[in-house]
């Protein structure tokens, strides 16, 4: 018999609820009170989401977020800023550091909890590679990336799939270094992102997408995905972390 996660889709959410929602699954499965979780979830309206140790002025065009109405939302998890609006897809896994299937190294378990997404994007007869850190490709260009956090022995990851992402936009709101770009061997965002419409040149339906990554992480994980709901500890907690953090400008533009 497969281990058995517990498996949420809330569907569309604003940017401190996302946040918010995260954390408290984190806080809910350091005390046992829920099994190990992947949850799913579009964001609205579009944010800019901070790493953690960012400084919002060096990573996000500030001004230009406010004209376009555009959120700015800090996370607890690393990594750069990315930019997310309503056409993409955001998972996160909250499990326990002792989960066996989880390697106690980061930088592995990066690859292991991605698996999901390629075995899912497989699935819909794409060539899709994890890169190192953490990032997952479809013809050199980025389909998805992920940040990762560890507190009280659980482990938070989440990542995006860009599915139909406003990819101009992105580029106006976050201010991305000439290093980065050199790196990526690009000369803008757009050269070096897809959008999975684009890579299978056919609209996808969002239920879709949402079976694809759940088989995808079942097969990846050697799970069973049981539908679940937010108990009411994680549903006050959410709430409480909204109005004291994640609705905060003092969290938001902390450093």
């Amino acid at each position: 018999m497969r281990e058995e996660w517990r498996f949420l889709d809330l569907e569309v959410i604003d940017p401190p609820t996302s946040g918010a929602v995260g954390e408290a699954i984190l806080l809910a499965r350091s005390k046992n009170m829920v099994t190990d979780t992947l949850f799913l979830y579009q964001r609205d309206p579009p944010a800019c989401s901070i790493g953690y140790f960012q400084a919002v002025e060096n990573v996000v065009d500030v001004e230009e977020c406010k004209k376009l109405g555009i959120d700015i939302s800090r996370r607890i998890t690393g990594g750069g800023a990315i930019y997310s609006d309503k056409q993409n897809l955001t998972y996160n896994i909250v499990v326990s550091e002792d989960n066996k299937k989880i390697p106690r190294d980061i930088l592995k378990s990066y690859e292991v909890l991605c698996r999901g997404v390629v075995e899912g994007l497989k699935m819909l007869k794409l060539d899709a590679i994890f890169k190192p850190v953490n990032d997952i490709l479809i013809d050199g260009r980025k389909i998805s990336g992920s940040s990762q956090t560890r507190r009280k022995k659980v482990v938070l990851h989440h990542g995006t799939l860009l599915v139909k992402t406003d990819i101009e936009t992105m580029a106006n709101v976050l201010k991305v270094s000439k290093e980065k770009m050199s790196d990526k061997v690009a000369k803008s965002i757009e050269e070096r992102v897809i959008n999975l419409e684009t890579a299978l040149k056919e609209k996808p339906k969002i239920e879709m997408i949402k079976d694809i990554l759940r088989k995808g992480f079942e097969k990846a994980l050697d799970i069973e995905l049981v539908p679940g709901k937010l108990t009411e500890y994680e549903k006050q907690l959410t709430n409480k972390l909204i109005r004291e953090k994640y609705a905060t400008r003092k969290w938001n533009f902390r450093r």
